[in-house]
């Protein structure tokens, strides 16, 4: 059996309902093995709360299916070509979150209204629309993204990237606060954008202000990942 932390894939889905940023089994979530080329995904229409780690999904560079009697999730060719293009991703969460995907139907970038934009890149911007699992949108996806650990996918929702799972779910969940101000801002006034030199500096700081460390389990003894995760991270 393949070496990955299915563990996690399973309660970051979970976190993913929890924080608000996903509904039902919209959204997917995976880990890249770059040594061996291989990655594990969450499977295709299963409600993360059902999803055990003997559903994870594990396939090769190719697309193909090497480990798991699950289809494995829609949107498998988005996760592996972003992992090919970049390889300081390792982690990829797509969701559905509320106020991103506001943005994403309007088909407008999220700007540097906040600082915190800055854990994504300067700002955020749209890919091209496609449709849901075409390779098309795993295209569109990628080429959005270069420079960047998130982009908006155009009337769908929100991809992201980081070097693990702790990392891509910040990512998330930051850009979805961002996008919340920022909706709201618009909705009241027109929001200020930060110049690009200061967004630049930011890039800077949050090289380490912004990476989430998650201490090893053997580390630190408690009774489930997700307790773990809560009292074991920091900024």
């Amino acid at each position: 059996m393949a070496d990955f932390d299915r563990a996690a894939l399973v309660e970051y889905g979970k976190k993913l309902v929890n924080a608000g940023l996903t509904k039902g089994t919209g959204g997917n979530l995976s880990l890249f093995d770059r040594e061996r080329g291989l990655m594990a995904i969450t499977p295709s229409g299963i409600d993360f709360f059902d999803i055990r780690e003997s559903d994870i999904v594990v396939m090769d560079s190719e697309g193909e299916v090497v480990e798991g009697s699950r289809t494995p999730s829609s949107e498998w060719q988005m996760h592996l070509e972003t992992y090919l293009a970049r390889p300081d991703i390792d982690a990829v969460i797509h969701a559905h979150t509320m106020y991103a995907t506001v943005m994403a139907c309007l088909r407008e970038p999220l700007p540097a209204t906040h600082y915190m934009v800055a854990v994504a890149g300067v700002d955020v911007p749209v890919a091209e629309y496609a449709t849901y699992g075409t390779p098309e949108l795993a295209h569109n996806a990628v080429k959005a993204m270069k420079g960047r650990r998130a982009v908006l996918l155009a009337n769908h929702g929100i991809l992201a990237g980081a070097n693990d799972l702790l990392n891509a779910f910040n990512i998330v969940e930051e850009v979805e606060y961002c996008a919340q101000v920022h909706c709201i801002a618009k909705s009241v006034g027109t929001p200020v954008e930060l110049p690009l030199s200061e967004m630049e500096g930011m890039l800077e700081r949050f090289k380490t202000y912004g990476q989430k460390t998650e201490y090893k389990e053997e580390a630190c003894q408690y009774s489930s990942f997700a307790s773990m995760t809560a009292c074991c991270t920091a900024r």
